[in-house]
C-alpha cells in the first residue's frame, strides 16, 4: 500500500508539472483523493480485525506532530486504567490546518501495565506538507 500510494502521488505531480491545465489538475485531485480514501479504508480494515476490543479512545492521546525525514510523526500515549495488562490498537488520522483529512495509520502499543502509560510513534504513510495535526480516530483496548 505504501509503495502504491507513493507511485500514485508521484504520477500526479508529474502530470501537473507537464500539463498545467485545469483538466489535469482536476484529474490529479481525483487520483489523490482516491489514494487517500484507500489508505483510510485499509486503516479501518486493520481496526476491524481486532477481536474482543473495547472502545478505549479516552485512554489514548496524541502529541504534537513533527517531521521525521520525509514523514510526519506524532507520539501517541496509551494509559491503562484497568487492573491487568492491556494491548491497544489505535487509528491515528493526520489532518491539515483546515481539518482536511491527509492520512491514516494504525499503531499498536502493547503490554501497558495497570495504571501505567506507554508511548508509540504514529508515522504517516507518505510525505505530508504544511501544518498537520494528529488525532485519535479510534482506539481499542484488548
Amino acid at each position: 500500500m505504501k509503495r502504491g500510494t507513493g507511485t500514485v502521488l508521484a504520477a500526479t505531480a508529474a502530470l501537473l508539472a507537464l500539463t498545467g491545465c485545469d483538466a489535469a489538475k482536476d484529474k490529479a485531485g481525483q487520483i489523490v483523493s482516491s489514494a487517500t480514501a484507500a489508505v483510510a479504508s485499509a486503516a479501518q480494515e486493520k481496526m476491524n480485525q481486532v477481536k474482543d476490543g473495547v472502545n478505549a479512545t479516552g485512554d489514548v492521546r496524541a502529541g504534537a506532530t513533527r517531521a521525521d525525514g520525509d514523514r510526519t510523526v506524532a507520539e501517541i500515549t496509551a494509559t491503562n486504567p484497568k487492573d491487568q495488562n492491556a494491548d491497544y490498537t489505535i487509528m491515528v488520522n493526520f489532518r491539515d490546518a483546515d481539518g482536511n483529512f491527509l492520512d491514516s495509520v494504525v499503531l499498536n502499543i502493547n503490554d501497558v501495565a495497570p495504571g501505567k502509560s506507554r508511548t508509540g510513534t504514529a508515522r504517516s504513510n507518505r510525505t505530508l506538507s504544511g501544518g498537520t495535526k494528529a488525532e485519535i480516530a479510534q482506539a481499542l483496548r484488548h
